[in-house]
């Protein structure tokens, strides 16, 4: 199943998405994520139930396709090519920070960034939705935990980030995690390990890779961080970016008001969004 989040005269709605359409649903975004695999579940159960207005898929103004994450989690330098590429060791364990929820944003919303920040990148990245508890739980139980998997791009102001050994302050701007546009539940991604992760700066090809490279898996990074505190439903873990930045080529080009970044990863559709001046 695919779900999309988008906005209208009520607020934000949670859509189930066919083909071309988007179908609203009787839940509330928050009804959704908060219920995770279970409200799944009675969504399924209800499907002849919705409402009979549909919308255009194309026409719709999206929302972050999780709107109102309890734990923006994201993992370092979890590829094998794009910790190479950097001239960095690779971690012994996931390398955890956070991002909070101001970072949020939509596939085709504007991203503003300052005349001050000099060193602005990309990150395609694989993002996961928790939909059950998790506490302690095995690398091998880890996935049933999943609710679905989309698409972000982990922006980051790369002279903020290494101003200090924490990387929040260029992690964390303003509408810096947009996600979406689809969230697509675990049951169609099969495997999260065998998925293409593509990226395009202006249209031209700069991460082209796949989440085999992964040092740390799906599992473990979900397993890990069960080991430290509670995941819970509506929770996001953005798994890292393959190689293909701009912080690890020769020459060094940043990204400027008027840049698109587009990010594809396996059936998640892709994810579009669009610099402009603060």
């Amino acid at each position: 199943m695919r779900l999309v989040c988008y906005y209208d005269s009520d607020g934000v709605r949670l859509g189930v998405v066919l083909d071309d359409l988007v179908i609203p649903t009787p839940l509330s975004p928050d009804e959704f994520f908060k219920g995770g695999l279970q409200a799944l579940h009675e969504l399924r159960q209800s499907m002849t139930g919705f409402e009979s207005t549909t919308r255009f898929a194309d026409n719709l103004s999206y929302a972050p396709v999780v709107p109102n994450p309890g734990k923006v989690l994201c993992i370092g330098l979890n590829y094998r090519r794009h910790a190479a590429e950097t001239g960095a060791q690779e971690p012994p364990a996931p390398l955890l920070f956070s991002k909070f929820n101001n970072a949020l944003a939509a596939h085709e919303q504007d991203i503003p960034i300052s005349p001050k920040w000099e060193k602005v990148d990309y990150e395609a990245e694989l993002c996961v939705v928790i939909g059950k508890r998790a506490r302690y739980v095995s690398e091998a139980d880890a996935l049933d935990h999943v609710l679905g998997y989309c698409n972000a791009n982990d922006l980051s102001e790369r002279a903020l980030q290494f101003a200090s050994s924490q990387w929040l302050l260029g992690k964390t701007l303003d509408k810096f995690l947009p996600i979406g546009p689809y969230l697509v539940t675990a049951d169609e991604v099969n495997d999260p390990q065998s998925l293409p992760v593509r990226g395009w700066l202006n249209g031209e090809l700069r991460q082209n890779s796949h989440t085999s490279d992964m040092i740390f898996s799906v599992a473990q990074c979900i397993s890990y961080a069960s080991q430290f505190f509670t995941l819970e439903p509506g929770d996001i873990i953005s798994t890292g970016t393959p190689e293909g930045v701009i912080l690890g080529m020769k020459e060094k080009v940043w990204m400027k008001p008027g840049d698109v970044y587009e990010v594809e990863i396996g059936p998640l559709g892709r994810l579009r969004n669009q610099l402009v001046e603060e």
